[in-house]
């Protein structure tokens, strides 16, 4: 009974990290509308975030050794030089917030995110790239993919701008996110240490954003008015603390509860998101349904594993 109540409690407790997660496209969002530039939200926001594991790294003796097994791993080519690039996925994800979530609104983005993740993921473990080896695709998660697919589908079909077409976008970042979910298991076993994978995708996903704002910049120059409000500064804290949630109850609940869990709470924050503090729109009947239908594609792609 005890043991139940740890699990139940590590899955509300995801769920809330991933509402941050929405709170944090939220944030990313309202300051690209503000600056008018999204490549540079984009770099201060992984930025701030690679700063702060900076200071993590400075005092934790086992990031710190992770980083010496880590190149020891890649010099062996007992690790692929491409399992750093990770932090690309996360780079995309979050130069998304700024370009393509104002413009759709937070539940369509959201929406096209999840069903990148879970067709990604279908697709990558049946080619059995992920710390788990291959993982052939069965009936459920099959539904759950074509469930994923409908709810993009019935929520675009539900907007009457002419932007909706931009939800392809955040379908092909949540792609990427689920391969860098795969290459950060292969990156966390290879340096024994979570907060090691975390700050070498911090650090690719920083450079990436850096270099692209940079060329931003230099085409349409520095962003001259920025908010005073301090919580428009607040997304790569919301990332890290994130991240440290999940990398402390992944092992209570296990991978793919707590990624189910994840979603659910990042679905459920961006429809409350956008009916309250919209980015674009707000939310129609259609989204709202689309919503759901995510949330069933989740459920759906995850009961083959749970019975395993």
């Amino acid at each position: 009974m005890r043991e139940k109540l740890r699990v139940w409690a590590a899955l509300v407790g995801s769920g809330l990290a991933g509402m941050l997660v929405a709170l944090q496209s939220r944030i990313n969002g309202g300051l690209s509308q503000e600056l008018g530039n999204g490549f540079v939200v984009a770099a201060v926001s992984f930025g701030s975030g690679l700063v702060i594991l900076s200071v993590l790294l400075l005092f934790s003796r086992r990031g710190r050794r992770g980083l010496v097994r880590l190149r020891s791993e890649v010099r062996s080519r007992h690790l692929p030089w491409w399992a750093l690039c990770g932090g690309a996925g996360g780079a995309f994800f979050v130069l998304n917030q700024g370009l393509v979530a104002p413009l759709t609104g937070l539940a369509l983005f959201t929406v096209g995110i999840v069903a990148g993740q879970v067709v990604g993921g279908l697709l990558l473990d049946k080619a059995g790239l992920g710390p788990g080896g291959r993982i052939d695709p069965t009936m459920p998660r099959l539904i759950g993919t074509c469930l994923a697919i409908a709810a993009v589908i019935v929520s675009v079909g539900s907007g009457a701008g002419s932007t909706v077409w931009l939800v392809v976008f955040p379908v092909i970042v949540g792609a990427g996110v689920a391969a860098q979910s795969m290459v950060n298991g292969l990156v966390r076993a290879a340096a024994q240490s979570a907060l090691t994978a975390t700050f070498i995708n911090f650090v690719v996903g920083t450079a990436l954003l850096v270099a692209f704002a940079a060329v931003s910049v230099l085409v349409s120059g520095w962003p001259t008015h920025w908010p005073s409000e301090p919580w428009h500064y607040l997304g790569g804290l919301i990332g890290t603390i994130f991240i440290a949630v999940a990398a402390m109850l992944v092992r209570t609940a296990g991978v793919l509860l707590l990624s189910m869990s994840n979603v659910a709470g990042q679905l459920i924050a961006a429809v409350l998101f956008e009916v309250g503090m919209p980015l674009a729109g707000g939310v129609s009947t259609g989204m709202f349904v689309g919503a759901g239908v995510a949330l069933l594609a989740l459920v759906a792609a995850a009961i083959p594993s749970r019975r395993s």
